[in-house]
């Protein structure tokens, strides 16, 4: 049967499943500015974050990578970009305005907060009542894309909750969409699988060679990972090695093979399933996962992770009983009637399924409701 959804179709041909306007600071001089937009205007959806000073290199380059496909998300439908200084705000906003959806940008110095708080605020609100017309449009589930990625993982996520995405994500690749995944240290002991799944020999080449620069980067600082990976909680629910994280971490790409390997926060090429080098962080990951394009995310998690994002909506999924009960709040899937045997993979997989679809639809996930809005930014290194 064929599976559609309603979204909201942009200039560039691409779906998303929310309608957000978005006020963006270029830096963090420029959070107060946006942020005071986003109180003045209703309607649209500030994004603060602490860098965009004094980066150079590599870090420059994947500040304005992320920050310009950030805004190029298909969930935002417009943007005012608000920066201290015009050159790098107007570059961003030129980023963002190749879609062709509506952008405007405005630059603080020689014009100081007030002035352009309010030249910011009646462009906002122009963008509002534009985003305000649109409407969503029925489109095939080949236009979507997802990304997932676990948090507070334990040994009922690799039992049930990733094993649950997985299934989902071979079904969204057999309907023809796009998927994301990533977590390049949390595949320490499993990258083999992961190599193995590379449709071709180059592939496999560059995967492994993302993933020996990752972990050579964490060998160099002769860090003892434990606590950080595994994370503490991690520990708590029974996860004693990163190789035990990784062989359940990789059960949430299911039996598919992997047709591309991404830099952070860059969009995959096609369609398919894609790997992206992340941070395991879960805000970190997440951002980076939107800024490739991602219009929804699947979060496993067992002890109760609370992480979301303000560009698209973040579905938790967990098979723990206990986190179920004490933390129903936050998840909107509960699929721990895998582990008494009430529940079969393939239900399970039917319910994730459907609240994908509701989710796409326009229904407000748990993190949505619960204002949890986790934008975090990556930096490779220290700033000039």
């Amino acid at each position: 049967m064929k599976q559609t959804f309603w979204g909201y179709r942009r200039p560039d041909g691409r779906v998303g499943t929310r309608n957000h306007v978005a006020i963006i600071p270029l830096d963090d001089l420029s959070n107060a500015a946006a942020e005071a937009v986003s109180k003045v205007i209703q309607g649209t959806m500030a994004l603060p974050h602490p860098y965009g000073r004094l980066q150079f290199g590599a870090d420059l380059e994947l500040f304005f990578r992320t920050m310009i496909n950030t805004g190029r998300n298909p969930n935002i439908a417009a943007a005012v970009v608000i920066g201290i200084e015009p050159n790098w705000t107007r570059k961003l906003a030129d980023g963002i305005a190749e879609t062709g959806k509506p952008v405007a940008w405005f630059a603080i110095e020689r014009n100081g907060d007030l002035s352009t708080i309010e030249k910011a605020s009646r462009k906002a609100k122009q963008f509002v009542h534009y985003a305000s017309e649109l409407r969503r449009e029925e489109v095939d589930l080949s236009e979507i894309v997802v990304s997932v990625k676990c948090g507070e993982s334990d040994t009922t996520s690799g039992l049930a909750a990733n094993p649950t995405v997985g299934r989902v994500v071979e079904r969204l690749l057999d309907a023809g969409a796009t998927v994301l995944f990533g977590e390049t240290s949390e595949l320490t002991g499993g990258e083999d699988i992961v190599a193995a799944r590379m449709k071709t020999p180059e592939l496999q080449a560059q995967f492994l060679r993302v993933f020996n620069d990752y972990v050579g980067f964490i060998e160099r600082e002769e860090a003892d990972l434990l606590g950080s990976q595994p994370t503490q909680g991690n520990i708590i629910g029974g996860l004693t090695t990163i190789e035990e994280k990784a062989m359940g971490n990789i059960q949430k790409i299911g039996r598919a093979r992997v047709d591309g390997v991404l830099e952070p926060a860059q969009p995959p090429p096609g369609k398919g399933l894609y790997f992206m080098d992340t941070s395991s962080a879960g805000a970190e990951a997440v951002t980076l996962f939107a800024a490739g394009g991602a219009v929804v995310h699947l979060f496993p998690t067992g002890q109760g992770n609370v992480v979301g994002n303000p560009v698209m909506p973040v579905i938790k999924l967990s098979a723990n009983p206990i986190t179920v009960s004490t933390m129903s709040e936050h998840i909107d899937v509960d699929v721990s009637g895998l582990l008494t045997l009430e529940k079969t993979l393939d239900g399970a997989a039917d319910d994730l399924m459907d609240m994908l679809l509701r989710t796409a639809n326009g229904r407000l996930t748990a993190a949505e409701v619960l204002g949890h809005r986790e934008f975090v930014l990556t930096k490779l290194f220290r700033s000039a």
